[in-house]
């Protein structure tokens, strides 16, 4: 009896802490983490919510609102709070409702109001840095190293017109890469970016997503939505991809299936204008486009046309930027070609 009691004990669920929350076995619960003040700041707060099943398992990290004016991840994180069942949940789900509090309240695209940094490209953050640094460390040290499967769930920003897709980065170690593809899989988004260029270097690792697959853990960057834009197709999808990541890792029975026939996207490249202006897009999110194509063009006040951007080679445009006011070196759009032997890559 003593041996099977010791077992039993060995398997039950501890109850989940992060930062000043507590979430007991079978129970959700929310708060805040802090992050400090620093120079010239005032410091700000990331809410989180934490689902803690009865039974030990996984530890799924969702994160949103890396970019504060993408709304869809956001409000399905909302959602996602209330109905995933913490008393039939295996493991853990962490959710991350809004990363960059100060770009959301903000309003703000790309850009953190208070340093003019983007969240998304300062991570693994430092303690003592810049206030998106520190957003960075925060999350890096509370939530990304206590996970063991992240996803950073994004859609196109306040300025950007956007078609469905997610990353599959490949430049982590093999066990890591191959579960990573598993999870864009379970995700369901049917256009899959196999992304080479992300750095290996855990001190350096720039991109969230990114920041757990040099630490050993599958990761995933979704997109859904875009433009500014609240619409239920696309918060919907959110949810869906979900409920199919927590099927595949054995919290949940239920859930979507896997995408059948992913299209898999092997060169591309952000494409970015030379000048400050007016921007005219040429093309739409989801197009074939062939070498060559006008993608945008670029005007100055006046209307005299400064630059034509084309489409370096044949593929398919994933985003657009669709509104006007253009800087130079910002984006203008993003275009990917189809990869045969993208399934083959591990």
């Amino acid at each position: 009896m003593f041996l099977l009691t010791a077992a039993c004990a060995a398997q039950a669920q501890a109850p989940f802490v992060l930062g000043g929350v507590t979430a007991a076995p079978g129970t959700r619960a929310s708060g805040e983490l802090k992050v400090p003040a620093g120079p010239g700041d005032e410091g700000t707060v990331i809410p989180v919510s934490v689902i803690n099943g009865p039974k030990p398992g996984p530890v799924l990290a969702l994160i949103a609102g890396t970019h504060g004016v993408e709304y869809p991840p956001v409000l399905a994180l909302q959602r996602l709070r209330t109905s995933i069942d913490a008393r039939t949940l295996t493991g853990t789900v962490v959710l991350v409702h809004v990363a960059n509090m100060p770009s959301f309240l903000a309003r703000t695209i790309y850009y953190g109001p208070k340093d003019g940094q983007n969240l998304n490209r300062v991570f693994p953050g430092k303690p003592s840095g810049t206030l998106s640094e520190r957003i960075a460390f925060v999350l890096t040290r509370d939530v990304i190293d206590r996970a063991t499967h992240v996803i950073d769930i994004h859609c196109g920003d306040g300025n950007e017109w956007l078609r469905p897709y997610s990353y599959w980065v490949v430049t982590s170690a093999p066990a890591v890469v191959a579960a990573s593809k598993d999870l864009a899989l379970a995700f369901g988004l049917d256009h899959i970016v196999i992304d080479t260029e992300r750095p290996s270097d855990p001190a350096a690792s720039v991109y969230l997503a990114n920041t757990a697959m040099t630490r050993g853990k599958p990761a995933l960057t979704a997109e859904s939505g875009g433009w500014s834009r609240t619409d239920e197709e696309s918060i919907a999808r959110v949810e869906r991809g979900v409920a199919g990541v927590l099927r595949h890792l054995g919290m949940r029975a239920d859930g979507p299936r896997p995408v059948a026939t992913p299209v898999w996207l092997g060169r591309n490249e952000v494409l970015r204008s030379r000048f400050t202006g007016l921007l005219y897009p040429m093309v739409e999110p989801g197009q074939t486009v062939a070498q060559g194509t006008i993608v945008a063009r670029v005007t100055d006040f006046h209307g005299t046309v400064l630059e034509e951007i084309r489409s370096p080679f044949a593929g398919e445009i994933l985003y657009v930027v669709a509104t006007p006011p253009v800087t130079k070196g910002e984006p203008v759009g993003f275009v990917a070609e189809r990869a045969a032997a993208g399934a083959d890559i591990r």
